[in-house]
C-alpha cells in the first residue's frame, strides 16, 4: 500500500489550540519538533510524543534540516514576526488566524512568500468544514437564489482573553465563512462594541457588513453569553440554510421556504425542510492535511495569504469603527 513521504512540520507555539495542531500533525506523521516558551509543556510533550524535538527557541525550528513547514499557534501578536522569520528561512508556514493583527504587516507577508516561492496558508478552519463546502455549493449553484443576508451568532462563557478584544479572537471565522458565500469584498463595516470585564478589551461586539447591491451580514460575538451558540443563517430568494456547529448531528438544515406575492399580497411558501448529514470529520484534520497537500504539490491553498488579507482588512475596519463610536468605515 502506498503511503505518502513524510512532510516534517514543526510547531510554533502549543497552548490550548496548538496541543490540538500537535495532535493532528503527530498523528498525520508529520510533526517533528515543538517549540514553546513553557518548560512545563515541553517536558509534557516530550512524555506524550516519543523522540519528539522540543525547544524553547523559535530559531531552532529554522535552523533544522528536517523541518520542511511551520505551523504557528503562538498568540496573534507573534504571528507576523514568527511567519516573517520562518519565510525568510524558506520554510512553508501555516499560521493560525489573525494572519497579522495589522494589514501591512500581512500584505509585506503575502509579498515575502511569492518573492520567496513558500507557501503561505491561514487557518480558517470553517472553510474547511463539510458543511461550509456543502453551504458554499448551494450557493454558487444558485439553489439559495440571491444571498439577502446572512446572520451570524458566536457566543459562549469565555474563554476571556486579554491581549486581544472579542471580535479579534471570534469574529475571523464568521468573516472568512461571509466572504467565502458572498464572493465579495464588503462596501463598508460598522461595528459597536463594549468592554464589561477589563478596560478597553470589548466583550461583545455587533458587527453589520454592507455589500455591493442589498446584501448584508450581521455578525454578534461575545464571550459574556449564557449559553453556546455557533450558528450561521443564510437567507436567500429562493431557500434559506441554517449552520449550526454546536449540535452534534444535523449541523446543516436547507429550507425550502420564503416569501412570494400573490394579487399584490405577501404570501408565507412553506415547503420541505431536510438535514445535511456529513461523515465524522474533524475540520483541523482537514485543513492540515490540506497545507500538508500544498507543501507537496506546491498548489496554492484555499485559504492562502491574499484570503487572510482579505478577512483581516475586514477586522480592521470594524476595529476603525469601534473606536469611531460605531460609525461606518469604508473598504
Amino acid at each position: 500500500m502506498f503511503r505518502a513521504a513524510k512532510v516534517g512540520v514543526a510547531l510554533a507555539g502549543c497552548g490550548y489550540w496548538g496541543r490540538n495542531l500537535a495532535r493532528n500533525l503527530h498523528q498525520m506523521g508529520h510533526l517533528v519538533a515543538v517549540c514553546d516558551p513553557s518548560a512545563k509543556v515541553l517536558k509534557e510533550l516530550k512524555g506524550t510524543y516519543k523522540g519528539l524535538r522540543v525547544t524553547a527557541r523559535f530559531e531552532d525550528l529554522l535552523k533544522d534540516p528536517k523541518t520542511k513547514a511551520v505551523a504557528i499557534a503562538a498568540p496573534a501578536v507573534q504571528h507576523y514576526e514568527l511567519a516573517r522569520r520562518a519565510l525568510m528561512a524558506d520554510k512553508d508556514v501555516f499560521v493560525e488566524k489573525p494572519l497579522s493583527l495589522r494589514v501591512p504587516d500581512a500584505e509585506a507577508l503575502v509579498d515575502l512568500a511569492k518573492r520567496r516561492k513558500r507557501v503561505l496558508m491561514v487557518g480558517h478552519i470553517l472553510e474547511y468544514h463539510p458543511a461550509i463546502r456543502k453551504l458554499k455549493e448551494f450557493a454558487d449553484s444558485g439553489e439559495l437564489g440571491e444571498i439577502h443576508y446572512v446572520y451570524s451568532n458566536r457566543l459562549n462563557l469565555g474563554k476571556v482573553r486579554q491581549e486581544e478584544n472579542i471580535l479579534w479572537s471570534f469574529a475571523p471565522h464568521d468573516i472568512s465563512v461571509i466572504l467565502l458565500l458572498m464572493g465579495a469584498m464588503p462596501e463598508s463595516a460598522s461595528t459597536s462594541g463594549q468592554h464589561y470585564l477589563r478596560h478597553e478589551v470589548a466583550d461583545v461586539t455587533m458587527t453589520c457588513l454592507a455589500f455591493p447591491g442589498k446584501p448584508r451580514a450581521h455578525i454578534f460575538v461575545s464571550w459574556l453569553h449564557p449559553f453556546k451558540e455557533q450558528k450561521l443563517v443564510v437567507i436567500g430568494s429562493r431557500k434559506m440554510a441554517v449552520f449550526d456547529d454546536v449540535v452534534k448531528d444535523g449541523k446543516l438544515k436547507i429550507f425550502d421556504k420564503g416569501i412570494e406575492w400573490k394579487d399584490g399580497q405577501p404570501v408565507i411558501r412553506q415547503t420541505a425542510e431536510s438535514t445535511l448529514f456529513f461523515p465524522e470529520m474533524e475540520p483541523l484534520r482537514e485543513e492540515l492535511a490540506h497545507f500538508v497537500d500544498c507543501v507537496r504539490t506546491r498548489k496554492t491553498p484555499r485559504t492562502d495569504g491574499a484570503n487572510g488579507v482579505r478577512v483581516l482588512r475586514v477586522l480592521d475596519a470594524c476595529q476603525r469603527s469601534i473606536e469611531s463610536g460605531g460609525q461606518p468605515v469604508r473598504l
